[in-house]
């Protein structure tokens, strides 16, 4: 699915006061609200562990090879295999990968 597509998607399911929520609730999961990722405009929060630039690579490179069937998707950021997919949250669906390493490093994406 093309990144604007992602993005008008994104407009329809998640209604502003949403996505400021899902927003706050991502950084309250996690070490820190990195920023967005500037194709799609989703934002990216990461793990305690995970500087805000890998987290912003690792968005990035999701985001080139995403699949709107939800299954999951292996992505090579340096030397580390990143496995993303989408994840069910309450209430709106939020995109995550884990660092296959490890399994304890994660980004995710939401709108």
């Amino acid at each position: 699915m093309p990144a604007a597509a992602l993005v008008g998607l994104a407009a329809l399911v998640f209604p502003a006061s949403s996505a400021h929520a899902a927003e706050r609730g991502a950084a309250a999961k996690s070490g820190a609200v990195c920023g967005t990722e500037h194709t799609t405009g989703l934002a990216v929060a990461a793990g305690d562990t995970v500087p805000c630039p890998t987290a912003l690579r690792v968005a990035a490179a999701y985001v080139k090879v995403w699949k709107s069937n939800g299954a999951p998707v292996d992505v090579p950021v340096g030397r580390t295999v990143w496995r993303c997919q989408e994840e069910q949250g309450n209430p709106n669906p939020y995109q995550k990968c884990v660092n296959t390493a490890d399994g304890a490093q994660w980004v995710t994406l939401v709108s």
